[in-house]
């Protein structure tokens, strides 16, 4: 007669990878993580800041794939094909909260046909203007803009990057009559500051750095929940009255394939945590205007909700055009 445990052991034997996780280690072969982005951007080095240390600790290599494109779509497609085994990783990030109301089809779904794991950090927007600003604050900026309505003109790179809608927002909940101008990138809004085509720019803060440290912009305030560390003395936007609410960070995070075992989606959450929070990797990413920060598969599967419907509103009340 077969015992309740002989019968136990021959169902989870049967349960798909369940038997495959319990006799075979991870990972047994390199791990690629997915990038939606190309070479040298934050969510690209980020990934090889972790991938880095991952490989040591796993003692297998950890390749980073750049596959931008389309969105995201590219690279994201590409996941959903994947074997749900954890050797093969999505960098997910804000613009795949973004991309979920700008595209009206999208190849997959991101809430349904991916597994998050952890968050891997977070970076600040910004609001600059040029060094010669008569604007010296961001309150100044704000009462100019509401005193002379359309007479300021904000610019940020292209039409439904996290930037532009970073900026409609802004200019939504700060009751703001300004004009936001899209550019087909950084170096454009750059030299439209320089060149007085614009009067402020909303634009990430790591790359408007070494021209805020040169002294040819000035930083106004920051968009995140709180003051950036290099610059403390500088102002969140929800610091002012009125914009309590206010928030928005940049992110990154991996996720994985949806069928991938919960066991292996808990072993790698614990296993980027771990790196996450050596000194090693946090400087690392520090380096970066990055602040490391882990999360539980749920936590950031609600970042990823909650950004979708803030994302996808702000989309339809800015009366941007789906692609």
């Amino acid at each position: 007669m077969i015992h309740r445990r002989q019968l136990l052991q021959a169902a989870l034997c049967a349960t798909p990878w369940v038997g495959v996780l319990a006799q075979t280690p991870f990972p047994s072969k390199p791990v690629r993580i997915i990038v939606p982005f190309g070479p040298g951007g934050v969510a690209d080095l980020t990934a090889r800041t972790v991938g880095q240390a991952l490989a040591q600790a796993w003692g297998q290599p950890v390749v980073v794939d750049n596959r931008p494109g389309a969105g995201g779509m590219v690279a994201g497609e590409l996941v959903t094909r994947a074997e749900p085994d954890g050797h093969t990783l999505l960098l997910m990030s804000n613009a795949t909260a973004v991309s979920a109301g700008l595209f009206k089809t999208q190849p997959f779904n991101p809430r349904t046909d991916f597994a998050p794991v952890s968050l891997l950090g977070l970076f600040d927007m910004a609001v600059v203007v040029p060094e010669n600003s008569p604007h010296k604050t961001l309150a100044d900026l704000l009462a100019f803009g509401r005193a002379h309505p359309g007479q300021l003109n904000l610019g940020t790179i292209q039409t439904g990057s996290t930037q532009h809608l970073a900026a409609e927002l802004f200019r939504s909940q700060a009751q703001w009559a300004v004009q936001t101008i899209p550019y087909n990138g950084t170096p454009a809004v750059l030299n439209a500051l320089r060149g007085g085509q614009i009067d402020a720019a909303v634009e990430i803060l790591g790359p408007l750095k070494p021209h805020i440290q040169a002294k040819s912009l000035r930083l106004l305030a920051v968009m995140g929940e709180q003051r950036a560390a290099d610059f403390p003395g500088i102002p969140a936007v929800r610091e002012l009255a009125g914009l309590s609410a206010f928030q928005v960070s940049s992110w990154n995070a991996l996720a994985a394939p949806a069928k991938t075992p919960k066991a292996l989606l808990e072993r790698l959450n614990a296993d980027i945590t771990r790196v996450l929070n050596t000194p090693e990797v946090a400087g690392k990413l520090a380096a970066l205007n990055v602040q490391a920060k882990a999360s539980t598969p749920a936590q950031l599967a609600q970042l990823l909700d909650n950004d979708i419907r803030r994302w996808t509103d702000v989309i339809q009340k800015a009366g941007i055009a789906l692609q």
